[in-house]
């Protein structure tokens, strides 16, 4: 019995130090000086900050950063609510053909960006709303509403129903059974859809490249793109400048983890 307890532990300190050794290369790659040359993971004899200073100024992350965070805002809460909504009626209320609308849902899962995004560039710009951030905004979150419609759809079928029943025997209409029955018992995965959400948006890539031209719009990862091909031989400020694009989102995960594992837990125990 130890001994397979020491193998699992062992297994999950291998998996952390292979997650976590690209990261601390990162980290400590970009604590060198600019322009200095690296062989493999090494710690600099001179810590500089100021590596982190120049790529930021260089890379004009101050405005990669305003768009990026513009964009992230709106698309995780218009989203969330979106796909609340949805997977409310298709499931708990059970609209008339909400079978085939989940079918269409679950089939949008299969349709990648890759696909779409040079048909949705030339919708978009008959309606005036390419290098928007509108017009971002709401391409976002069509892509990331199946997703969204699935996960909550499969937290609210896991919901028993007697507990709508009593909601609705009291006199509580569809919206107040939404809003103080079903949401103050699901935290975990609204917030686990946020965390994944924001991760998604703040990751776009290929999107945000075709659809906003000027770049000074752009957001962070469509900004380290042009950066990298800029500074391509300068590893401590590309590590720098890296580092500056998912800070983010590590902050946000830690911020959120408990919740985050809860949900992902929660789910997979349900399921």
């Amino acid at each position: 019995m130890r001994g397979g307890v020491s193998i699992r532990y062992g297994v999950l300190v291998v998996l952390a130090v292979m997650v976590l050794l690209p990261f601390a290369g990162i980290i400590l790659a970009a604590l060198h000086p600019p322009g200095a040359q690296l062989n493999g993971l090494s710690i600099p004899e001179r810590w500089s900050w100021e590596t982190l200073a120049l790529a930021w100024e260089r890379g004009n992350f101050t405005a990669l950063m305003r768009s990026s965070v513009l964009i992230s805002v709106c698309v995780v809460p218009l989203a969330l609510v979106l796909a609340t909504l949805a997977g409310y009626g298709l499931t708990v209320l059970k609209v008339w053909g909400h079978k085939t609308v989940t079918a269409g849902f679950v089939l949008g899962l299969t349709l990648p960006i890759e696909l779409i995004v040079v048909a949705l560039y030339f919708n978009l710009r008959e309606v005036g709303l390419t290098n928007s951030y509108l017009g971002i905004i709401l391409a976002e979150v069509a892509l990331f509403m199946p997703f969204g419609v699935y996960w909550m759809r499969s937290h609210f079928s896991n919901i028993p129903e007697e507990l709508v029943e009593a909601a609705r025997i009291d006199g509580a209409r569809d919206i107040v059974v939404l809003a103080r029955v079903l949401l103050p018992i699901s935290w975990p995965a609204i917030t686990t859809l946020s965390v994944l959400y924001f991760m998604w948006s703040w990751n776009q890539f290929l999107l945000v490249l075709v659809m906003m031209q000027d770049p000074e719009r752009r957001t962070a990862p469509g900004g380290l793109g042009l950066f990298v091909g800029q500074y391509s031989t300068d590893i401590p400020l590309l590590s720098a400048a890296g580092l500056i694009v998912i800070t983010p989102i590590v902050v946000v995960y830690l911020i959120f983890q408990r919740s985050f594992v809860n949900g992902i837990t929660q789910g997979a125990i349900k399921g």
